[in-house]
């Protein structure tokens, strides 16, 4: 089985990741290949380069190629989890795998925000103003080479709230891994 994940900052998607990892999956991230291309143009590995530098490679090269080269990569991998999943394009791409599941992590504003201030990242805004004028912008795309959160999240074949504790959470993801009953 491969999931992609796909929600807004500070939603859970990197817990989730740990968990299927914990559970047998191999993990890799669209953000992966957008470090590899800024580590080979000698730029630093942040939030604001990484977002530039997805739509450089989508305006180059279109905008499912972050997937397609991991798709392409991972080929003969059978449990791959694939964060950042960020435009319909990208989720396109991944569904030309028949057991390809995008799952949206959600969260309120709120609680994201409450996370994103605990977790202290560097590159993380500190200031309210900044965290939604920085969630606004992933959320619609202005052009094929940009995010759109909101249009990838409609694509989800599962919703998860991440709204409670790790544990919730945690019940959410067994049920997820549990065999169909007959």
């Amino acid at each position: 089985m491969w999931f992609g994940l796909t929600g807004r900052n500070a939603s859970g998607k990197t817990t989730v990741v740990d968990w299927l990892v914990d559970n047998g999956y191999v993990a890799t991230s669209c953000s992966d290949s957008i470090r590899s291309h800024l580590k080979k143009q000698g730029k630093e590995i942040n939030r604001d380069n990484l977002i530039a530098g997805g739509r450089e490679l989508r305006a180059a090269h279109g905008p499912a190629i972050l997937a397609e080269m991991l798709r392409d990569a991972n080929s003969n991998e059978g449990n791959l989890v694939i964060d950042s999943i960020r435009t319909p394009a990208e989720v396109e791409a991944l569904r030309e795998r028949p057991e390809f599941r995008l799952i949206e992590v959600r969260a309120s504003r709120e609680v994201r925000w409450n996370r994103l201030q605990s977790r202290a990242r560097v590159g993380d805004p500190t200031d309210w103003d900044t965290f939604v004028e920085q969630e606004e912008a992933e959320l619609v795309a202005a052009d094929d080479s940009g995010q759109a959160l909101d249009a990838t999240a409609a694509l989800a074949d599962i919703v998860i709230i991440n709204d409670d504790d790790a544990e919730t959470l945690q019940e959410a993801l067994e049920l997820l891994l549990r065999p169909a009953e007959s």
